[in-house]
């Protein structure tokens, strides 16, 4: 089997369990030796363990890759900053951020507590946002030495953020961020030879099993396990993918495509009257795309 990413240095946040685990084997069996990163907390994103992050090192040293162990919390500016150390002082370097990290606390929006709210914001946003500045600041200073950087950043969007979903108004708007986050980032960290992408996986974890993907089919199920996701995040990991920044992938056991961005649909020249804007807007909306489903096809489709 050829290795894809052989002797690259891969940091996987939240890798302890479902996607995140899956996306530190493969890159291990592919060469890279990986940080596996994970607080190893509750589905909410309560409480800690050393367990889950300690199991995936266990695993993959046991079938000969190199691995080690941190529980750092990614959404502490800190915390993010000891895990870019921790990989560039055990391996001599950083190649790679897979930021997976996250937590679920869904609620209707009328339901919805502050506390609700802003957890999800911090551990997936500013989870993503804190280990991504280290991981560059280290990469610009490497460019800046004159080091040939060929490094990836590989983020976590959605379809409930790039789609929309009810229930998840805190979730889609941090994966929603992560999307535009992963463009803006990708313009700015290109000249350090960096490239930034993300993913907006659909799989069976422990996150989804209680959003009616538990009680799917054998076959579904199979169709729908996190080891799909993991070969596109292995690719994009790898030199190969240097082409490639600034997208996001929508990616399941079902289908593997381009997410398209926001585009200007119908235009017409604008006015200053309101009054007579109502048949002018509603001519705009006839004639617009719809916005997709979670499948990302047209809702009228």
């Amino acid at each position: 089997m050829a290795r894809l990413c052989e002797g690259r240095v891969c940091i996987v946040t939240g890798a302890g369990r479902g996607i995140g685990r899956e996306h530190a084997l493969l890159l291990a069996a592919h060469g890279a030796s990986v940080v596996v990163n994970d607080l190893g907390g509750s589905m909410d994103g309560s409480g800690a363990s050393t367990g889950p992050a300690q199991e995936v090192v266990d695993e993959i040293v046991a079938a000969g890759g190199s691995a080690v162990a941190n529980t750092d919390d990614v959404s502490d500016w800190d915390g993010a900053g000891r895990l870019v150390a921790q990989a560039v002082e055990h391996f001599g370097q950083l190649d790679v951020l897979v930021n997976n990290a996250g937590i679920l606390r869904d609620r209707m929006l009328v339901n919805m507590s502050e506390a609700e709210w802003d957890a999800v914001i911090k551990v997936h946003l500013k989870g993503t946002a804190a280990p991504t500045h280290h991981a560059a600041v280290h990469w610009r200073e490497r460019s800046k030495a004159g080091d040939d950087v060929d490094a990836r950043v590989i983020n976590t969007s959605s379809p409930s953020g790039i789609y929309g979903n009810p229930g998840q108004t805190n979730y889609g708007a941090a994966k929603a961020g992560i999307a535009a986050f992963t463009i803006i980032s990708a313009m700015e960290l290109g000249r350090y030879g960096v490239t930034v992408n993300a993913i907006a996986p659909a799989a069976l974890t422990r996150m989804t099993e209680n959003l009616g993907m538990g009680q799917a089919s054998d076959e579904v199920k199979e169709r729908m396990a996190p080891r799909w996701i993991a070969p596109v995040v292995c690719w994009l990991a790898s030199s190969e993918s240097r082409p490639v920044t600034g997208r996001v992938f929508d990616v399941s056991g079902m289908a593997l495509s381009v997410s398209e961005g926001w585009h200007r649909g119908p235009t017409v020249e604008p006015v200053e009257d309101p009054e007579a804007l109502g048949p002018m807007v509603l001519g705009l909306v006839a004639d617009a795309r719809p916005n997709a489903d979670m499948s990302g096809r047209d809702r009228t489709e």
